[in-house]
C-alpha cells in the first residue's frame, strides 16, 4: 500500500473512486512543483469543486520530497496522469518557445497539464493593478504616493523589445548567446528612487537599447524573423504593457517588485507614525499607539505570496478555461 501511495497513478485513483459510494465525491490529485505552489493552485482549483468532485493539491511524492517541474512532468513519462491526476506547473519559457525543448513539448502536448501562462506564480502574485491595494493592507495607510500600474507598464514597455530577443534566442536553441540570467542582469532596477522613478526607467532604457544594438550587430539578418516573433508573442498574450508577467518570476519578485514596494511601504509607515506622534496627547499614548500600529502592519513578501489580485488577470482567465476543458 505504501508503494501505491508513493507512486500514485491516475488509474489507481480512478479505480479507488469507483470503489467509493456513488454519492461520494471524486478525488482528483493535482501535482504541483513546490510548497509555495500549493496555496496558489488551491485558489485556482477551488471554484471547480462541487458535490461530484474535489481536488487534493500536493507535491509529486510524500516519501522522497521530490519538487520541481521536472519531477511533476515525470508523471507524464510514466503515463500516470489522467482524468483523476493532473499536473499544475509554471509556464516558465516553455509556453513561449512552443515546443523547442522536450520539457516544452511535454507541457504543451498533454491535456492533463495545466500551466500558468505567465512565467510563474510569482508573476501573478505581482500583478500590477493589485499592488496599490496590497500596500494599503501592509501599511494601513491609504494615501497614494506611487502609481504601481503606470510604473510596471512603463517598465514592461521598456524591456519588451529586449524580451523578444531573449525568446528569439531560446526558439533557436542558441540561448547560451543570450541567457535568461543575462537578460535579468540588464533589466534589473538600479538606484530606484521614490522621488524620481523616471531616472531609473531612463537608465533602464539605456541599458536595454545598448544590448539590442549589440544583438542586432551579431544577427544582422534577424529583422524579419524578429518582427514575426514579436507579433506572434503579442498574439500569445505578451503585450508591451504586460511583459513583466513573462520574465523570470523570482527575479521579478525579489529584484524588482519587493524593492519598489519596500520603499513605498516604508514611506507610508513613516507618514502614519509621524501622524501618531503629532496627534498623541502624551508620551504613554504615543508609545501605545505606535506599538499597536507596528503590530498591525504586515510583511511585504508574505503578503505578496498571499495576494489574490491576479484573479482578474488575463493569464488567470486562461488557466480557468483550461481547467474547464480538462474537466
Amino acid at each position: 500500500m505504501s508503494k501505491l501511495k508513493e507512486n500514485i497513478s491516475s488509474a489507481y485513483l480512478e479505480a479507488a473512486n469507483k470503489l467509493n459510494s456513488k454519492k461520494a465525491r471524486r478525488r482528483i490529485v493535482a501535482y504541483v512543483e513546490s510548497y509555495d505552489d500549493i496555496f496558489f493552485w488551491r485558489t485556482v482549483l477551488d471554484p471547480f469543486e462541487d458535490e461530484t468532485r474535489y481536488f487534493e493539491v500536493m507535491l509529486p511524492s510524500h516519501k522522497r520530497l521530490e519538487r520541481g517541474k521536472k519531477s511533476v512532468l515525470m508523471n507524464l513519462l510514466a503515463k500516470r496522469s489522467g482524468k483523476d491526476l493532473i499536473c499544475c506547473v509554471d509556464a516558465d519559457y516553455d509556453y513561449l518557445i512552443q515546443g523547442v525543448t522536450e520539457t516544452s513539448r511535454k507541457m504543451l502536448s498533454s491535456p492533463y497539464v495545466v500551466h500558468t501562462y505567465a512565467y510563474a506564480i510569482e508573476n501573478l502574485q505581482c500583478y500590477a493593478p493589485s499592488l496599490r491595494t496590497l500596500c494599503v493592507a501592509i501599511t494601513l495607510n491609504d494615501r497614494q504616493i506611487f502609481d504601481f500600474l503606470d510604473f510596471m507598464t512603463r517598465f514592461s514597455e521598456t524591456i519588451f523589445p529586449l524580451f523578444v530577443w531573449s525568446i528569439w534566442h531560446y526558439r533557436r536553441d542558441i540561448y547560451k548567446e543570450f541567457t535568461i540570467t543575462s537578460f535579468n542582469t540588464i533589466v534589473q532596477l538600479g538606484g530606484f528612487s521614490l522621488e524620481n522613478p523616471e531616472a531609473c526607467l531612463k537608465h533602464l532604457k539605456h541599458k536595454v537599447w545598448t544590448k539590442i544594438k549589440e544583438l542586432q550587430a551579431v544577427h544582422p539578418d534577424a529583422k524579419e524573423s524578429y518582427l514575426a516573433l514579436k507579433q506572434e508573442l503579442q498574439d500569445m498574450g505578451v503585450t508591451p504593457q504586460t511583459t513583466y508577467l513573462y520574465v523570470q518570476g523570482h527575479h521579478l519578485f525579489e529584484k524588482i517588485v519587493v524593492p519598489v514596494m519596500s520603499k513605498v511601504c516604508r514611506e507610508l509607515v513613516r507618514e502614519r507614525e509621524m501622524e501618531i506622534r503629532r496627534q498623541s496627547v502624551h508620551t504613554t499614548q504615543m508609545r501605545n499607539e505606535l506599538s499597536c500600529y507596528s503590530h498591525s502592519t504586515q510583511d511585504i513578501e508574505q503578503m505578496l505570496k498571499k495576494n489574490l489580485g491576479y484573479v482578474v488577470s488575463e493569464p488567470y482567465r486562461r488557466i480557468q478555461q483550461d481547467i474547464r476543458r480538462l474537466l
